[in-house]
């Protein structure tokens, strides 16, 4: 919402110009005389470039030497898995109850698996990018994120858009942006713990992205506010992988497992992008057939039996 006071100043302001614009053609008219010399407005002072401070120089220059080293051993693929990953319907509705129904950060004591999480609302993600973010990195990772939001809402079929306002923020910032992190995650997230806006404002360089979503206190399983920290120091390919798997995290696979494969959904860090595989996870997600809240042990009879349908293989 607008302030009031910005609209009053802002009318005040049309009605100050037109009187003067008058004012200067009245004095055109009679060849008033002025003064010899205009004062000259003050110049506005330039807005300061950007300095990376020495933390953030550090990073950058840790995950360019990280990439490369996963790079090199073949890590970070981006073609989607081939023939030397083979799943089936078994294998797919599995990896999608470790994922869906269990919490990566749960606990011996939460008691295993936990309800179906997911979005019943439209999902509308929000970029924001930290001063230190450039325009040229900001405007390609705008575009990033809008062409992967677009291949969300066709896997699911649920309205995945983004815009200058919603319910998904994502945060693009680095180490020198904490403050406006730090402020921007407690105006969007106003009951998260103290150390869980220390996280997303210093997060440790293993972290290179992290990803909160969940609904109210008393549905917490119906998501209605999402939002991630994407680090800015990155290099390209890693931003992606970022933006590719703490969004569907953030649509409800929480967890990760080892034996998710071909999948973004593990800690080997061996395909940077959504996989075919991770595709199907999210149709399985956002079928019609399973609802909010669903225990693992109700839904396993029909995420088997779409998983069957996706996988062409009925005779399961």
């Amino acid at each position: 919402m607008t302030p009031r006071y910005n609209k009053t100043r802002n009318r005040r302001l049309g009605a100050v110009l037109s009187l003067g614009a008058s004012v200067v053609l009245s004095g055109c008219l009679a060849l008033a005389p002025g003064p010899k010399d205009t004062p000259r407005p003050t110049p506005r002072p330039e807005k300061p470039i950007y300095t990376p401070s020495v933390e953030a120089q550090a990073l950058t220059k840790y995950y360019a030497d990280l990439e490369q080293d996963l790079l090199t051993r073949g890590l970070l693929r981006t073609d989607g898995g081939g023939p030397e990953t083979p799943y089936d319907a078994e294998d797919l509705a599995e990896n999608f109850e470790t994922l869906a129904f269990y919490d990566e950060y749960a606990t011996a004591s939460d008691g295993g698996a936990g309800g179906l999480g997911r979005w019943e609302q439209p999902v509308r993600l929000v970029p924001v990018f930290g001063p230190s973010v450039s325009a040229a990195q900001a405007k390609r990772d705008r575009a990033t994120l809008a062409a992967y939001a677009a291949r969300l809402a066709r896997i699911t079929g649920h309205p995945v858009t983004v815009g200058a306002s919603g319910n998904f923020t994502v945060i693009f910032a680095g180490i020198d942006d904490a403050d406006y992190v730090e402020s921007k995650v407690r105006q969007l997230l106003p009951n998260l713990s103290p150390s869980d806006v220390a996280l997303f404002a210093t997060p440790p360089r293993k972290f290179y992205c992290l990803v909160f979503a969940g609904g109210p206190q008393r549905d917490p399983l119906n998501y209605s506010r999402g939002v991630a920290l994407i680090r800015a120091e990155q290099s390209e390919l890693m931003r992606d992988s970022c933006i590719h798997e703490e969004i569907a995290q953030g649509l409800g696979l929480r967890n990760d497992s080892p034996r998710a494969r071909p999948s973004i959904f593990n800690d080997d860090d061996e395909f940077a992008r959504l996989t075919s595989h991770d595709e199907k996870l999210l149709q399985i997600l956002y079928d019609s057939r399973l609802r909010v809240a669903m225990s693992a042990d109700e839904a396993r009879p029909t995420v088997a039996r779409i998983a069957q349908e996706i996988m062409g293989d009925l005779s399961l």
